[in-house]
């Protein structure tokens, strides 16, 4: 072995000894520039990929098996001494099941010759049609203290409808008939009047209405309803009034939201056989027509349900040719900021509002035949509130709003004419006087319901005005206020009782004379409160009595400038339910 590393050794040093004698020549020459040609160009290859197997085999011989584990429960027997009793069904009240009727009639009689009689009726035709009839009287013959002309009053409306309803549309008619008789009793104090004078005033009114009016409505259609109603109104004055007003509505759904469209056109036109001035005896005449427009979005998102539109209108003044375009705001929105506890919402509105003779005869039976007639540009309507339910008893609704109005109409007691000719020339009698103003309102409601037997609700407005032209906002309140309550004493017996509460009143002092470049006299009516009873018990399904009490404080309040009402009230009465 030795031998053998000797002779390697030897060969290792004469190779390298050869290597550097070669090297040592190589330096010594010349060195050339050469060139290099590449005849062929590479090519590189890939080799075959292999995949390494997720799970290698092992081929430890160590490697031990799974133990089988192997358990057993030992069950000891345990003595119980408890019995399950045995349930029984919880009983359900069931409520007493009540008799619908088709048919009632009521009759009833109380103090200041008082009377009171309703009558409906419905008759079902087929499966289809349906006739109902509804007749209503409320009369009384008066007797109010200090009242030196006769103050009896009464008013009966008949009502007819007919209904038909299929399976892709539903259309109605409807048929009317009213009468109202009032007396214009409101005299001033001064000047007094002797009886002869008392005795030649005729200060009787009576007013007569006819309606017709029919509706149409689609299921599946984008023209989804019309409506179509005329009334005519007069009274034995000379006065008379007709009054059309039609709309149709178009309707159709875009993804979540619903686009609506309405048409509107009213038209009214009337004359008095004279205005204010008795001495003129000059006609008045008066004729208005609205053509309007207006389209809705209503869109629903979550927790969101907001409603944009707008509303045009396009004014016609036929009896002194006279046009006038309008455009109002159309703008609703809600929020549920916690379910159904917590709604907010919020809106910007305006509206042309047409102003009739029966609608100031309804608000104020006292007028005289002379007003002059004209329409109320609401400009616009901002509020905004919160609504909702405390608890499944208790809900509410808080609104704060604040308008303006062009030419709002407001009642003024009327001076005494200088030629006595009607009954309603002697300051007893009221008319129209409009003006620009804004209103600041505040609304709150509250309403509890314990029980279908015992519901409450209370409401309450405060109202701040602010007038262009006239002094005051004349026989409008400061405030109002009302409480409703019903109460089930027993499936039997039922009590309701309603409380109200108006604010002062501004008007003008017509006792007082002044020039007429001089601010004229104001008279402040109070306050009022009145509170109304009823009590009713039931016989059986059909018979049933009532009281009703009415003003029980028992003051003769000014609802109107020397016009008391009626004292403590009463009425007791009968209604009977029955088919046919």
């Amino acid at each position: 072995m030795r031998i053998y590393c000797q002779k390697a050794i030897l060969f290792i040093c004469f190779v390298t000894t050869s290597w550097g004698v070669f090297t040592q020549e190589k330096e010594n020459e010349t060195l050339d520039t050469e060139r290099v040609v590449i005849v062929k160009a590479y090519t590189p290859t890939i080799s075959d990929a292999f995949k390494i197997k997720a799970t290698p085999a092992l081929n430890d011989s160590l490697t031990q098996k799974k133990k089988q584990i192997r358990y057993a429960i030992f069950s000891v027997p345990v003595a119980s001494t408890y019995t399950p009793a045995k349930g029984s069904a919880a009983a359900i009240e069931r409520p007493e099941s009540i008799t619908i009727y088709d048919n009632y009639a009521t009759l009833g009689f109380g103090n200041y010759t008082s009377a009171l009689a309703e009558f409906f009726s419905n008759f079902q035709l087929n499966r289809f049609d349906n006739l109902g009839l509804y007749l209503h009287h409320n009369s009384s013959q008066g007797g109010i203290d200090e009242v030196q002309l006769e103050d009896k009053f009464y008013n009966t409306y008949l009502d007819l409808n007919y209904t038909s309803r299929h399976r892709e549309y539903t259309y109605g008619v409807e048929v009317g008939v009213e009468h109202q008789l009032f007396n214009w009793y409101g005299l001033p104090e001064t000047p007094a009047l002797t009886q002869e004078e008392l005795n030649a005033i005729d200060p009787q009114q009576n007013y007569f209405g006819v309606k017709l009016g029919g509706k149409l409505q689609f299921d599946d259609l984008y023209f989804k309803k019309a409506s179509l109603q005329y009334r005519y109104f007069s009274d034995t004055h000379g006065s008379k009034e007709h009054h059309t007003v039609i709309k149709p509505t178009f309707e159709f759904e875009m993804g979540n939201s619903l686009i609506t469209t309405n048409f509107i056109v009213d038209y009214v036109s009337g004359s008095f056989d004279r205005d204010l001035n008795p001495v003129l005896q000059t006609p008045n005449n008066y004729g208005i027509l609205n053509v309007g427009i207006h389209p809705g979005l209503v869109i629903l998102k979550d927790n969101l349900t907001l409603n944009l539109g707008a509303a045009a209108f396009y004014s016609i003044d036929t009896e002194n040719s006279d046009n006038d375009f309008f455009i109002y705001p159309k703008i609703k929105a809600s929020y549920r900021l916690l379910d159904e506890s917590i709604i907010a919402y919020t809106g910007l509105e305006g509206e042309l509002k047409q102003n009739t003779y029966r609608d100031a005869v309804q608000q104020n039976p006292f007028v005289s035949p002379t007003l002059i007639i004209e329409q109320t540009n609401n400009l616009f309507d901002a509020y905004v509130g919160l609504k909702g339910k405390i608890s499944d008893v208790v809900s509410y609704n808080f609104r704060g709003s604040y308008r303006s109005e062009d030419e709002r109409p407001l009642f003024v007691n009327n001076p005494r004419a200088t030629l006595l000719v009607e009954g309603f020339d002697y300051g007893n009698s009221f008319s129209y006087r409009y003006d620009d103003m804004t209103i600041l309102s505040g609304y709150g409601e509250l309403n509890i319901e314990i029980s279908e037997k015992f519901k409450l609700g209370a409401t309450a407005q405060y109202f701040s005005y602010d007038n262009e032209d006239e002094q005051e906002a004349w026989n409008l309140p400061d405030m109002e206020a009302s409480v409703l309550l019903d109460y089930q004493l027993h499936p039997q017996w039922s009590i309701g009782t309603q409380l109200f509460y108006v604010g002062e009143r501004k008007d003008i002092d017509r006792t007082i004379f002044t020039a007429p470049n001089l601010p004229e006299p104001v008279m402040t009516l109070d306050s009022f409160f009145d509170a109304n009873v009823n009590i009713a018990y039931r016989l059986d399904e059909q018979l049933s009595f009532f009281v009703k009490g009415n003003n029980l404080i028992g003051e003769n309040y000014d609802r109107w400038v020397n016009f008391p009402v009626q004292g403590i009230q009463f009425l007791g009465g009968v209604t009977y339910k029955f088919d046919y």
